[in-house]
């Protein structure tokens, strides 16, 4: 009788050590930028990942003088552990969430709602809980929450990262914008046929400009002699009277009211913009991202209704 051979699965509740040195390392990008955070030496990291490597019995990185880079198995290792030691990092907010948060929270969010965002954030918010360190990023890109170390971050729009865990916010209203010099010139639209017929100041990311979207479900991509990478730029264009511009409308709430911007299509429906909260801490995550939520999700209620 031929009795298969049994499968000796790696114990992994020993290596606490060298699942840190593997993590950071992936994090910082070096051994020697993962010991500096850990208050080592190189050397000691690149053993510890070594030990590791033989006790899952696979690489994890290729080496070369030049470069260190994670291998296929290196990612999926990292995707699945580097959730893990962020959870048992922050075990012990269990205890101190009576007395309330501590320790560091960084965030990341867009530049533009950074205006209408920190201004609360870094007053109430900082006065609510004074043991925090806020640690905060503006940026439109889609950070590597996990690479790069992010403890929550806010995106407008539908997220892709189907790993994270996506709690919604608030909705945001869209509009079509101009000047009112625009406005003369072009007049009041009242049909999507029309609105697609005008120039934009589009925008536009790697060469690819974002569709205008209507609230039927249909989408054009607009026309126009301006690109631009940021709201506040297309804002900026759209003021000088070189096109019109398709925003959320809190980016141009005070322009609307001060009369720099007019509505150019008010009797177009527009869709609204999920406003999220992406975070790697599974459905536990820590108290000070949970209040961060919380206080960031009372705010956008005011955003949106702008």
């Amino acid at each position: 009788m031929i009795c298969a051979r049994e499968v000796q699965v790696p114990n992994l509740l020993g290596e606490t050590s060298g699942l840190m040195a593997f993590v950071r390392t992936v994090e910082a990008g070096s051994f020697s930028a993962a010991a500096r955070d850990l208050n080592t030496t190189p050397s000691a990291i690149s053993k510890s990942v070594a030990r590791l490597e033989k006790k899952i019995g696979t690489r994890l990185f290729l080496r070369s003088t030049r470069a260190l880079t994670l291998t296929q198995d290196g990612q999926a290792f990292f995707e699945r552990v580097a959730p893990l030691l962020r959870d048992l990092n922050s075990s012990d907010e269990v205890i101190m969430s009576r007395t309330g948060p501590a320790g560091r929270l960084r965030v990341s969010m867009p530049g533009e709602l950074a205006p209408l965002l920190l201004p609360a954030v870094f007053t109430d918010f900082a006065a609510a809980y004074p043991e925090l360190h806020l640690d905060v990023g503006l940026t439109d890109r889609f950070v590597n929450l996990i690479k790069e170390d992010y403890d929550v971050v806010l995106r407008v729009g539908y997220p892709t990262q189907g790993d994270l865990m996506v709690r919604h916010l608030a909705d945001l209203p869209l509009v079509v914008v101009a000047s009112p010099l625009f406005l003369r010139r072009w007049g009041s639209q009242a049909s999507a046929e029309a609105l697609a017929g005008l120039p934009f100041a589009r925008f536009a990311l790697d060469g690819m400009v974002a569709p205008v979207r209507l609230g039927d479900g249909t989408s054009f991509i607009p026309s126009g002699r301006v690109d631009c990478d940021s709201g506040f730029a297309m804002i900026q264009a759209a003021q000088s009277g070189l096109g019109a511009a398709y925003l959320l409308r809190c980016l141009v709430a005070a322009e609307l009211k001060s009369g720099t911007l007019v509505d150019l299509a008010p009797r177009i429906a527009l869709p609204k913009l999920p406003f999220n909260a992406l975070h790697a801490f599974g459905r536990t995550p820590p108290l000070r991202v949970r209040l961060f939520c919380d206080f960031v999700a009372e705010a956008a209620k005011a955003i949106a209704v702008m």
